[in-house]
This record gives C-alpha cells, structure tokens and sequence, in this order.
C-alpha cells in the first residue's frame, strides 16, 4: 500500500484485501483467484451481517430534521440492537471477551454512561459551544476526555455518534460519508440555538476532521460557521489504491464473495471501537476526504479568495500507519491563509528508536519542516530534548522562519518501552480506564492499554498487533492544554 494518504490496509483476514495492496494489472487474476477459491462467511457473525433499521440515513431527513428528533431515532436504534443483536448473541465464560455477550467485561451496556451514543454537556451560561466529531468504526468515547475537560470550562459541549457507528460492525456496510455530514448540520444548528451566540468550535478526529472541514467548506459565514477547528490525526487524502474499494464491494454480494465486504475481520472485544473494517467504510473514507482536498485545492487556486477555513490547529504523530503526514502538509496545510494556523507533531522517542531498528524513519520529514524558511504557518514539534534523554520538550518555530524560538520542557518524560505515538493514541489521557497506562481498579472490565505481556503465540485471544499499538498519549496534558488555548485565543502559540 502506498505511504501517501489514508492507509486502509489494516491486519487482513479476508482474502478480498489482497485487492488494496496489488497494481491494478493483477485485479482481474486476483478476482478470478478469489472467485475459484471462495470467500465465504464462515468468521461473518451476525453482527456483520444483520442490519438494524432503526439507523439514521439522508433518505430519513423528512422526518429526522433536528438533534432531538435524531436522538429519538437513537433511542429506537439502540432498543433495536438489544432486541436482534444481544438477544441472540452466545454467553457464558467463554464469551467473557465478546462485546455482544450480554454482561461480557466488554459489553458497554454495562457501563454508565455507555460512551457510544451521542452525549450533551450543558453549561447554565456557555462561553462557546463545541462539537465532538469521531472517526470512522470509533465512537464518541475517542473524545469524551477532551469533552469533560472543555464543559469544565464553560462551554456547551455536544459529542455527536456518527451513523453507523457504536452499535455493531454491519452498520459500516451501509453508511454512506453524506449521511455523517447531515447529522454534522444537525449538531451545529443545534449548538447555534442553545448558546446564544456563543462563539461555535467544531474538534474533529481522524474521519471526524473531515467532516469538520466538509462542514465548514458548505457553510456560510455567519452563526454556525466554526470560530475555530481543531484537527486530531486528521484523514486528509487517501491511497489511489482506496477507489477500487467501490468494485470490491460490489463484488461481496456474489455469492462465495461475502467476504470482500470486509477488509478485516476481528473478534470484537473493543467496547467503543468496531474490530473489524468494513470495504464501505474505506470506500465512504476515499470519497470524502476525496472531496474535501478537491474543494480546498479549487478554492486556494482562487486569488485574492477570503480565507477559506477559520484559524485551525492540528495535532498529529510524525508516525501513522493510518493517515499520512506528508499529505496534512502538502494538501492541507500549505494551501491555506497564511498566519492563522498550526501543526503540532509529536516525534517519536529518539531515545529508544534507534534507526537500526526503524523501518521508516520520519526524521526527513522533520528536518524538512524545521528548516523551511516558507512554511505559512506555526510548528510545533514535541520530542526528546536531546537524543540521550527520555525528556521532552516542544519546540516551537514560527511561519516564515527556520529557527527554533522556543524550546519548552514539557517536565514529561517518554515512558520505558514507547517509542512513538500512533494515530489512535493522541485523544486519549494516561488515565484512561480502557486504552490508559494503567488497568482500572475495577476486574470485571477489559483493559486495552499499556501491558507488558511475553509468551507463546497463539495463545491469547486478542491479536499481538493490537497489544503492540500505543492507545494512550503520555503527553496528553500538553494536548489538552493546547486545545483549552486555541479555543481561547485561537492563533497564539501555547509554547509559551
């Protein structure tokens, strides 16, 4: 799969993702190869395959035309799931792990609240309000922290489910990206009503920052427009490679071809995130952030155009096996109104990563950045202090200039045994009771987190790669903090 944009090649299971890593002069040997052996739905459960009705889509907007009227249909949705999906679904100790398992420690219905339905902070006099966009197969959880924290201090806080999202994997198969964004209008002109002119901000994460930008890009200036984005590991463009996930899916309803619905197919054990990924998902994923680019680069080409998106902050891992860098750079970034905006990056740790052991060094990249004089806008670059040391500081370079003008120790140092973020860590804090460095109190959940385990291969039941993935950031109180700023003051650098 080629490094540039989106990288929808994840852990494969089924034979159809074959597809996303071959030139287009192997497509038809490949097709014939799977339709000689077969792709069957013998790991298809029915949570990939049964779909709930009760699910929001652009066709239902006669009917579903405000946030309250959609959280109604939630509700129903969610009545739905239990009545089809964990009424059926096996228990017993051996299910213990299994989402669907009614009681499992990793049934979110045993939580409260359950962090995959759309939830509302209120504030009795909000100085602004703020809308929470997750990514594709995640769920409002991704952003409950930063929620918390930014209700805290004033603002109306709405943190939107996404269609398709937080009941069960089948939902991917079906959504389109069209369908996400009206549910988007619908949270703004729904934050405009309650804050009494409060200044609006919309946080988008991963898929959730395209669809700010979508947003923003179809919206007037006036009450609803964004003061402000904040962009986390945004999706900005995806592999070429990405199109043909159209033909793919149109292929799975041949039969012995169910499975190129899915690019992977996982045990789902992740309370708030879906395990396995579906072939729409990555196609819906390649048409919006395929639209999004386009209009930008249309836009900026324009002279003398207004800026085309309000001062915008982005924070980003310099490695990311999901969205690529040099794209937030090149497509995103550099067309943009000079002056106004800033990427945060956080390096790896120079400390532990020695480049014997790295395949893809982002250290160019870095170097590039740090030492052009054109840059239009503000970077960050959060790493070791020096080479020989955990510590970390930020390191804090201007537009329009080459040099360094502030070096901030951040008095945090990378934890023993990481070597980098990754692109689902960044929103999440240290003490984050499913994904944190630290398991909960409480024995009946699942940790997901940070855990040193050593053994035999094949012994667990999740996957080594979902152990070896870092889902925590250990300098999230910088983030946080660079947030609350830019939300106040949107511009100013938070390095000083």
């Amino acid at each position: 799969m080629p490094s540039e944009g989106t990288r929808l090649t994840y852990t494969i299971k089924s034979p159809g993702a074959a597809l996303y890593a071959s030139p287009p002069s192997l497509l038809l040997a490949l097709l014939l190869g799977l339709a000689l052996t077969g792709c069957g739905r013998s790991e298809l459960q029915q949570w990939h395959t049964d779909n709930l009705s009760e699910e929001f889509s652009v066709e239902k907007q006669g009917e579903i035309k405000d946030l309250d009227a959609y959280l109604a249909l939630e509700d129903a949705l969610f009545r739905q799931l239990n009545q089809e999906i964990y009424a059926h679904s096996p228990r017993g100790p051996e299910y213990s792990l299994l989402r669907y398992s009614p009681g499992s420690v990793s049934d979110p219905q045993q939580r409260s609240p359950n962090w995959n339905r759309t939830f509302q902070l209120h504030s009795d006099d909000p100085v602004g309000g703020v809308l929470l966009l997750h990514g594709m197969s995640d769920s409002p959880y991704s952003l409950r922290a930063l929620g918390e924290t930014l209700n805290a201090q004033g603002y109306e806080v709405l943190g939107l489910r996404m269609p398709g999202h937080g009941t069960a994997p089948s939902g991917m198969t079906t959504v389109k990206w069209q369908d996400m964004a009206a549910v988007v209008r619908m949270g703004m002109h729904h934050l405009s009503g309650v804050t009494s002119g409060a200044p609006l901000h919309i946080i988008g994460y991963s898929t959730g920052a395209a669809l700010a930008l979508d947003y923003t890009l179809e919206t007037e200036r006036g009450s609803a427009w964004p003061a402000n984005l904040i962009l986390i590991s945004p999706a900005i463009s995806v592999s070429p490679m990405a199109a043909l996930a159209q033909w793919v899916r149109l292929l799975s309803v041949l039969p012995g071809l169910e499975g190129l619905a899915w690019t992977d197919i996982q045990q789902e054990f992740d309370p708030y995130k879906y395990n396995s990924f579906a072939t729409n998902a990555g196609e819906q994923v390649h048409l919006l952030t395929g639209s999004v680019t386009q209009r930008i680069q249309d836009r900026s080409a324009k002279p003398d155009h207004d800026p085309l998106l309000p001062p915008t902050l982005v924070l980003k891992s310099t490695v990311d096996a999901t969205v690529s860098t040099t794209a937030v750079v090149d497509d995103f970034l550099n067309l943009l109104s000079p002056g106004r905006n800033e990427l945060v990056l956080f390096d790896i740790n120079r400390y532990a990563a020695t480049s014997a052991l790295l395949i893809n060094d982002p250290g160019p990249l870095t170097k590039r950045l740090l030492i052009d004089n054109s840059l239009p806008y503000s970077l960050t670059l959060v790493g070791n202090t020096q080479a020989t040391s955990r510590a970390v500081s930020a390191h804090y370079k201007p537009p329009f200039t080459e040099n360094i003008a502030v070096v901030e120790p951040l008095w945090r140092e990378w934890p023993k045994g990481v070597f980098s973020l990754s692109h689902v860590a960044l929103p999440f804090p240290p003490n984050d009771p499913l994904y944190g460095r630290y398991p909960p109190e409480s024995a009946n959940r699942i940790f997901l987190g940070q855990q040193a385990l050593q053994g035999e291969r094949g012994l667990l039941r999740i996957p080594p790669n979902f152990l070896l993935r870092l889902r925590y950031n250990p300098f999230y109180d910088y983030l946080e903090r660079r947030v609350v700023r830019w939300l106040e003051s949107p511009g100013d650098s938070g390095t000083i």
